[in-house]
C-alpha cells in the first residue's frame, strides 16, 4: 500500500514554481509587466559592456557587431525561455501555448496591404525622424559612453576599413535584420502585451513605450520609436494577429539592412 501511494506521488507532476506561474498568468501585473519590457535591455548592455565590446575591440572591428553578439547572447535565451514554457503547458516546445495573436483573424490580401503600408511608415517616419533622434541626442544624451553613439545610423561602423564593414553587416544582416526582431515580436508582442491587454487602450501604449525604453543602448531614438512603432502595436492589440507587426518590424529592418549592406558591397555608401 506504502508502495503504491510512494509511486503515484512520484509519478504526480510537479507544480511549477511561482515566478514561473505568474509568467504564465493571463493577466501580468502593471509592475511585473514593466520589469518583464525593461530587464532583457538592461541584460543586453551588460552583455555589451562586459562580454561583446571587448571582443569586438580586440578583433578590430566595428561596434556594431558588438551590439549584435549582446542582441543573440540576451535575445536567444528569451526565445528559448518562451519555448520553455510553452513546454510546461504542453508538452513540447511550442510557442503557441504561451504566445498570443496567432490565429490570423485578418484575411490574407488584406494583411499583405496592411504590412506593406505599415513598412512604408516605418521606413519614411523612422529616417524623417532622424533629425529628431540627432536634436535629443545632442541636447540630453552626449554623455552616454557608448562607442559610436549617436543620432546616425552609421555611426556604429564609421572608421574602419571597408572590408571589416562588409564583413561586419553580412555577418548582423541574418541577426539584426531579421532573426532579433523577431523574436522581439514573439516575445513583447506575442507573450507580453495579451498579458495586459485588460488595461484595454493603454495596453498598446504601455506597450510601445516599454519597447522603445527598452532600448537601453539608444534612448535618443525613444521618442522616434514610439512614433513609427505604435500603429502596429495598436494594430495588433485591435485585431489580435501578430503578423502585423511581425509584418512591419522584421520586414522594415531586414528592407532596410539588406539595401544598406548591398550599398556598401557597391561602394555606393563611404
Amino acid at each position: 500500500m506504502e508502495n503504491t501511494q510512494t509511486l503515484t506521488a512520484a509519478a504526480k507532476p510537479a507544480r511549477p514554481n511561482r515566478f514561473v506561474e505568474l509568467l504564465l498568468a493571463d493577466r501580468h501585473s502593471v509592475p511585473l509587466s514593466i520589469a518583464l519590457h525593461l530587464v532583457p535591455g538592461v541584460l543586453i548592455v551588460a552583455a555589451y559592456l562586459f562580454l561583446a565590446e571587448p571582443f569586438v575591440k580586440a578583433i578590430d572591428y566595428p561596434i556594431f557587431l558588438a551590439w549584435a553578439i549582446a542582441l543573440v547572447v540576451v535575445l536567444a535565451p528569451v526565445q528559448f525561455g518562451l519555448l520553455w514554457l510553452g513546454r510546461l503547458r504542453s508538452g513540447r516546445f511550442s510557442l503557441r501555448p504561451v504566445v498570443a495573436y496567432l490565429d490570423r483573424p485578418i484575411p490574407r490580401g488584406k494583411i499583405i496591404a496592411v504590412i506593406a503600408g505599415l513598412i512604408v511608415w516605418m521606413t519614411v517616419v523612422s529616417l524623417a525622424l532622424t533629425p529628431l533622434d540627432d536634436l535629443v541626442f545632442d541636447n540630453f544624451f552626449t554623455w552616454i559612453p557608448f562607442e559610436g553613439a549617436g543620432g546616425s545610423a552609421t555611426t556604429y561602423i564609421d572608421g574602419y576599413s571597408h572590408t571589416r564593414v562588409v564583413v561586419t553587416m553580412l555577418i548582423c544582416l541574418p541577426l539584426t535584420g531579421f532573426t532579433l526582431p523577431l523574436i522581439e515580436e514573439y516575445y513583447f508582442r506575442g507573450f507580453l502585451l495579451p498579458r495586459i491587454a485588460h488595461l484595454r487602450w493603454a495596453a498598446p501604449v504601455l506597450n510601445t513605450v516599454l519597447f522603445s525604453v527598452y532600448h537601453f543602448w539608444a534612448p535618443w531614438t525613444v521618442l522616434s520609436k514610439v512614433v513609427f512603432m505604435f500603429p502596429a502595436v495598436w494594430l495588433v492589440w485591435r485585431k489580435h494577429d501578430l503578423r502585423v507587426s511581425i509584418g512591419m518590424h522584421p520586414g522594415t529592418c531586414l528592407l532596410m539592412a539588406t539595401i544598406g549592406t548591398i550599398a556598401l558591397i557597391l561602394g555606393v555608401m563611404p
